[in-house]
């Protein structure tokens, strides 16, 4: 599902009624919605990075601050920004996934952070990406900006055997064999 977990589990969930099989819960579950934060990364050009390892800095809201990492063939990359995406937008495919070159100023300024020596002009665009989110800072009843993941099993819903994961970034990768132990409890507790 990623990017489209809340449409595939709000179609599967409303799809469903008493007479089909599913369960009263469901006709009370409360939709989810995902809304969406662009990544922007930028590259180090025309100066040597002193940098050997990864370099995170304190955590900001909706995101973990613009980190530095090297990638294989020795470069390194400066990124995500958290650039929120208009909350009327729902389907990802709409958004622009070119890098936003207007960002260059915040990015030097979050960078100067943990490394003052960085010259200007030396950052360039070099890619984006979408994180989906359980919040939004523009709709106030969106829930946190600093919600995690989302695992909703059937004992959220009624709906035997469906469990539907929402809103799980890039930290979701290293721990995606915890969540998948976590589902299987889930799916195991339900059917005994």
């Amino acid at each position: 599902g990623g990017l489209f977990a809340d449409k595939i589990a709000n179609m599967i969930l409303s799809e469903l009624d008493d007479s089909k099989g599913g369960s009263r819960k469901v006709k009370g579950y409360q939709k989810r919605r995902q809304y969406y934060a662009k990544g922007n990364y930028y590259k180090l050009e025309n100066q040597k990075s002193p940098f050997t390892h990864l370099i995170y800095p304190v955590p900001t809201s909706g995101g973990l601050g613009v980190h530095a990492t090297i990638d294989l063939s020795g470069s390194t990359k400066f990124g995500p920004d958290v650039q929120w995406i208009d909350p009327q937008i729902i389907d990802p495919e709409e958004i622009d996934l070119n890098p936003d070159p207007s960002r260059a100023k915040d990015f030097y300024s979050e960078v100067r952070k943990y490394w003052p020596g960085i010259e200007d002009g030396n950052l360039v665009p070099d890619y984006a990406g979408i994180r989906p989110k359980l919040g939004h800072p523009d709709i106030a009843e969106s829930g946190s900006l600093k919600a995690d993941f989302c695992i909703d099993g059937p004992m959220n819903h009624g709906v035997r055997g469906f469990v539907n994961l929402l809103g799980i970034e890039s930290p979701g990768l290293t721990s995606s064999l915890a969540i998948g132990e976590y589902v299987r409890n889930i799916l195991d507790i339900c059917d005994s």
